[in-house]
């Protein structure tokens, strides 16, 4: 009788304890996130400065967006000589896909940066995720045609440490999703693969393929969050590639218009609200917007890059020039801001991007930013999650007259559309003209000066 007394009384701190820690693991796990940064395009073997920002930052989680590595080779530009990369007669591809050796030591060497290790340690489980894009895939603008994806793929989720046992290791296609916080402040993180099963650029196929559709549908479907941040690593809402064109092509959902559709139809039909995109791939900073897709406006905030960058490849003195281009290009999504650093509200320098929610506000407010080397905001959107919520929109004005972040940048007027193109070839034509003119003065003033001479 006393032994079972002594043993009772020896059970009951035993098990108070056990409740406890079973107390502080559950409040650990439940811990709502308030902070997230996001980053893309990051070559290894250039200075990365934007790590000691991002760790000041402190976020809870950071997620990848892709080109975590420059993985394949990138020739130089050659118009003449025995490998011409450019030009009506260019013979050899710019761009090669490195050994598996190659790019694991590329691997090997982004995580291992001293900066970067710092954020991983002090993580938490689960707070270093990502995707990938063409440059970490193997090959630049490459799709499902790409040979190396199976190896590529196994080497990316050891960079990201993703358990031996995870299902990504079996599946085709490096997409999943998380959810963070506890129950009415839950966060879900929708990783997508836009490389896996993509169709040939311009035949506007498919970007996910059928097994992702199915399980995007899934997600979609599934138990509501308050926030819900789709990961992209092309740009969803923007399409540049509109405006931009001839002239150059960037990669983004827009060229794939079918697809895009069903994705907006796809978010609309599941009635999620708080539906946010990310985006990286561009080399440069952007927030952008959508209003008519699903009854409230889903925003894509584009950050790219931590080392690459449109203005790094040009000197300072000249940097002006780009972001007057920016400025000039025609652009429907583009949330314009007075509080913008440049009247483009475009940002072409190494960037990083953060969310921040407050959840004691009410209603709770949303904070999107893409921050400089310092860590500055150098673009940033206020909003809140009840903004994030389906309500009446009005339809689109008949006659496909304008509406600021509904109409798509392929219906605008074709003078504004293509008025870039329209700028840089008139420029070229005045520069031949000018050119001309010299050349003709010059033989004028040639001829003169003989004709004195033989008087002479």
């Amino acid at each position: 009788m006393s032994t079972m007394l002594v043993f009772r009384w020896w059970l009951i701190p035993v098990l108070l304890m056990v409740q406890c820690s079973s107390f502080a693991s559950s409040a650990k796990e439940e811990a709502p996130i308030s902070r997230i940064a996001f980053g893309s395009c990051a070559n290894q073997s250039a200075p990365q400065p934007l790590w000691n920002a991002i760790n000041n930052y402190d976020p809870q989680v950071f997620i990848w967006m892709g080109d975590n590595i420059y993985g394949d080779i990138r020739r130089p530009f050659k118009l003449f000589g025995k490998e011409r990369t450019i030009g009506p007669w260019k013979n050899v591809p710019r761009f090669v896909p490195s050994s598996e050796h190659e790019m694991q030591s590329k691997y090997n060497l982004a995580k291992h940066n001293p900066d970067y290790s710092l954020l991983r340690r002090k993580a938490k489980a689960k707070s270093v995720i990502g995707t990938w894009d063409d440059h970490d895939y193997g090959l630049n603008d490459a799709g499902k045609e790409f040979e190396g994806k199976i190896t590529n793929q196994r080497l990316l989720l050891d960079f990201l440490d993703e358990p031996q046992d995870s299902p990504r290791r079996k599946q085709a296609g490096v997409y999943t999703s998380y959810s963070f916080g506890p129950v009415g402040r839950q966060i879900k993180v929708i990783l997508l693969d836009t490389r896996y099963h993509r169709d040939p650029l311009r035949s506007d196929g498919s970007i996910l393929g059928t097994s992702q559709w199915t399980w995007l549908e899934k997600e979609l479907n599934g138990p509501s969050s308050a926030l819900t941040i789709i990961v992209s690593s092309i740009q969803v809402i923007s399409n540049l590639s509109a405006t931009t064109g001839p002239l150059f092509y960037l990669e983004s959902w827009g060229r794939f218009p079918k697809e895009r559709d069903r994705l907006f139809k796809l978010i609309s039909d599941s009635k999620r609200d708080g539906v946010v995109f990310l985006s990286g791939d561009v080399h440069f900073g952007e927030i952008t917007r959508y209003d008519c897709a699903t009854g409230y406006p889903l925003y894509d905030i584009t950050s790219s890059g931590l080392t690459q960058a449109v203005e790094k490849v040009i000197p300072a003195p000249f940097r002006f020039i780009v972001r007057f281009v920016a400025w000039l290009t025609p652009t429907t999504m583009r949330v314009m801001d007075k509080s913008c650093r440049y009247k483009s509200c475009t940002y072409g320098q190494p960037n990083f991007g953060v969310i921040e929610i407050n959840w004691e506000a009410v209603p709770v407010s949303l904070k999107f930013e893409v921050r400089d080397a310092n860590g500055l905001p150098a673009i940033g959107v206020n909003t809140s999650l009840s903004e994030l919520q389906a309500k009446k929109v009005a339809p689109m004005k008949a006659g496909g007259e304008y509406q600021k972040h509904c109409s798509l940048e392929v219906t605008l007027p074709w003078i504004v559309r293509y008025r870039l193109a329209i700028l840089f070839f008139c420029t070229l034509a005045v520069l031949l003209i000018v050119l001309i003119g010299l050349v003709y003065v010059g033989i004028l003033f040639s001829r003169r000066c003989l004709h004195k001479c033989k008087l002479d």
